[in-house]
């Protein structure tokens, strides 16, 4: 395995998590694994460096798939729309 180092850490926010890793019954270490372990357990979003801010607002409009406003709208036509033309 491989160790991580934090360093510049706040000492409130030390504090803090330690403190809840106390209530957990945890130790530092084991409490700080849990919270790495559940936050790779959810997938991060994709990042497109190469999308313009345009086409990241079409996918987003396009995302809300449950809203009747944009359900079967072209591009050019959710452009409009977040345009507000």
């Amino acid at each position: 395995m491989t160790a991580l180092t934090i360093r510049d850490v706040p000492d409130d926010i030390l504090i803090a998590v330690k403190v809840h890793a106390a209530q957990a019954g945890k130790s530092l270490q084991a409490y700080a694994l849990d919270l790495l372990a559940r936050d790779a357990a959810h997938p991060a979003p994709v990042l497109r460096a190469e999308e313009t801010r345009g086409q990241r607002a079409v996918r987003r409009a396009r995302g809300t798939a449950n809203n009747p406003e944009t359900r079967g709208m072209s591009t050019d036509e959710l452009m409009e729309l977040l345009r507000g033309e």
